[in-house]
């Protein structure tokens, strides 16, 4: 018997729409790239298929909507050939080194000189010229301790871990959510987002890869980006820190979501990890459609996980190597089996009821 690779959920709204039409690139309107360092890697086949296949022919615009590795991972859209450029940055994580105890800078170093070299100039040109695809990028601003650098940084992240713990709500203390957004959007889908401070701000040339870099720069591990360009001054860090995987009011959006992911839950703020009771579900969005792997295809990866950034440490350069190719490689049966499953409508049948 055929092994199921993909895990696919939906909502009420796209499950019966799904029943209906099948899975088509037109019906989607907004793509969603959560955070998570390098489990993306197995969602690298899903990317290339997604990138230079099933989105290839729209007439459309698409919204994306990525924060840290999903912002990474949509930068590939927009540019000339948009397959090459997430092959090039897949290669590009996959093959960072740092010394045997890197520290903070060394690390924020190594981000830098990928981006560059992932996102030179003509590329964000390329992005910022198009309107087929319109990206927006979660950046955290900081207020208080949790902007500032070393110890103290330690001090108001564990402040508002606990108050996070005791209501999700109480996080818009510590932290406000900006929306980087390419020009062509008016990104109006943000404007029910009530649950922290939310601002919108244009992505440029001039603020382009501080976005980027921002949006990625996880607490005591990279360096904050200070006064991004164009949005309101302070200490920029991690869009995950308030929306990890996100939980977001997603009922602007006129169409299907479409979500690839590297976990079958949904974890909606970087302090929500450890708190099982909170979780997104199709409830609360009834027009997302997530696609994950099976617990099949976890268990066929080495050491029976998906990549994440434990590998650096407990990993010699040489095995995480191997083991993180091998994890793209077999994402790659994920990627033939929903191109398979769409083509032939069996994702009818494959896709279960999010409740």
């Amino acid at each position: 018997m055929a092994i199921d690779w993909l895990t696919i959920k939906a909502g009420r709204t796209a499950w019966l729409h799904i029943q209906e039409h099948g899975l088509r690139a037109k019906d989607v309107r907004l793509l969603l790239g959560a955070s998570g360092g390098p489990k993306w890697f197995v969602l690298q086949g899903l990317d290339r298929y997604l990138f230079g296949h099933f989105f290839n022919d729209l007439d459309q615009p698409l919204d994306l909507l990525g924060t840290s590795a999903g912002a990474w991972r949509f930068a590939s859209l927009g540019q000339q050939d948009p397959v090459a450029a997430i092959d090039l940055f897949c290669e590009l994580y996959r093959q960072q080194t740092y010394s045997e105890k890197p520290d903070v800078r060394e690390i924020t170093d190594e981000a830098i000189k990928l981006l560059n070299e992932y996102l030179p100039e003509q590329a964000i040109d390329q992005i910022l010229k198009q309107t087929k695809f319109r990206h927006h990028w979660i950046v955290t601003r900081c207020r208080g301790l949790t902007g500032a650098p070393g110890k103290r940084q330690m001090a108001g992240l564990l402040t508002s871990a606990l108050a996070n713990s005791l209501n999700r709500k109480y996080l818009r203390r510590f932290y406000d959510r900006v929306v980087m957004h390419h020009p062509a959007s008016a990104a109006t889908f943000v404007d029910r987002w009530n649950d922290f401070d939310t601002y919108k701000v244009p992505l440029s040339h001039a603020n382009f890869k501080q976005a980027l870099l921002a949006t990625g720069s996880i607490p005591m591990v990279l360096e904050g980006v200070r006064d991004i360009t164009g949005a309101p001054p302070g200490m920029y860090r991690d869009g995950g820190l308030t929306d990890y995987h996100f939980d977001l009011d997603l009922s602007a959006v006129d169409g299907l979501v479409l979500y690839p992911h590297f976990y079958s839950e949904v974890i909606p703020g970087w302090f929500d990890k450890q708190l099982k009771w909170r979780r997104t579900n199709g409830k609360h969005w009834p027009q997302v459609v997530l696609i994950a792997p099976s617990e099949e295809f976890v268990k066929s990866l080495p050491y029976g996980k998906i990549p994440d950034r434990s590998d650096f440490a407990k990993l010699s350069v040489a095995d995480r190597f191997a083991y993180w190719q091998q994890a793209v490689e077999q994402g790659q049966r994920m990627a033939e089996q929903l191109h398979e499953w769409i083509s032939t409508d069996q994702l009818r049948q494959k896709v279960t009821l999010w409740t």
